[in-house]
């Protein structure tokens, strides 16, 4: 009986010394690690079958603790880089389309039509058609133009939105 006790601590003490082996391994990879290494933004479908992805774990970049269970994602992980790259732009902006315009250097049809396809995509639901500009939004465009603000193209490309 005392053989197999010993034999049971020996094989307890072995696992300890891996667990304390691998935490030293991981702590040096931590410290291998610079801030400002390389790192990948989640994919958020399947590449396979295009179905949405799901988080099933989480890695400490310190200390390399390891969670595992079902996280969800945020609807922003589901843009593209374009999308998040104008989005950010936009909140940059503080939502000031003018301001976005001169940023990206896109019209303001494009800045609007952007935004509302990224509001789509968040809201879950299609883009639906816009309507054609009011009386008072004509005005605006004509107003615009008369002071430079924006080109005669952009006019035409504002007039002729839907």
């Amino acid at each position: 009986m005392n053989i197999n006790i010993n034999y049971i601590n020996f094989n307890i003490d072995i696992i300890k010394i891996g667990v304390y082996i691998k935490h030293i391994i991981s702590k040096q990879k931590a410290a291998e690690r610079k801030e400002g290494d390389r790192m990948y933004q989640v994919i958020s479908s399947c590449p396979v079958c295009g179905k949405k992805l799901k988080v099933v774990k989480l890695q400490c970049e310190n200390c390399d603790t390891v969670i595992e269970n079902d996280f969800c994602l945020s609807k922003f992980d589901y843009l593209s880089t374009e999308d998040l790259f104008f989005a950010e732009t936009f909140l940059k902006c503080r939502g000031n389309i003018k301001e976005v315009e001169k940023e990206l250097k896109i019209s303001y049809p494009t800045v609007r039509s952007r935004l509302d396809d990224i509001i789509g995509k968040l809201d879950g639901k299609p883009k639906t058609a816009v309507p054609a500009p009011s009386s008072s939004r004509k005005k605006e465009i004509l107003s615009a133009l008369e002071n430079g603000e924006i080109t005669p193209e952009e006019a035409l490309e504002q007039m002729k939105e839907k």
